[in-house]
């Protein structure tokens, strides 16, 4: 999925995804919706996600997802929706 450089939206939400979050989404240069809820997603979110400048709307919830929160999301400009609960993430917000 790393070579779609004009994909504007990503929906795989309630679907069995296993494994973890492909840092290559990070290089999406044109995604405004990443929505990958309700898998069986582990791991942590990958930083690269942060460099997602067109991102409007992040939904992770309902995952195994694992980790702190990115601090490279804080720099997403865009960025109106960011739903990250059902997850065993740790640290500061």
């Amino acid at each position: 999925l790393g070579g779609l450089g004009s994909l504007e939206n990503l929906y795989l939400y309630n679907n069995q995804l296993t494994g973890e979050i492909p840092a290559e989404l990070g290089g999406l240069g044109s995604l405004e919706y990443l929505v990958l809820f309700e898998n069986q997603l582990t791991g942590e979110i990958p930083t690269e996600l942060g460099q997602l400048d067109s991102l409007e709307r992040l939904f992770l919830h309902g995952n195994q997802l694992t980790g702190g929160i990115p601090t490279e999301l804080g720099g997403l400009g865009s960025l109106e929706y960011l739903v990250l609960f059902e997850n065993q993430l740790t640290g500061e917000i």
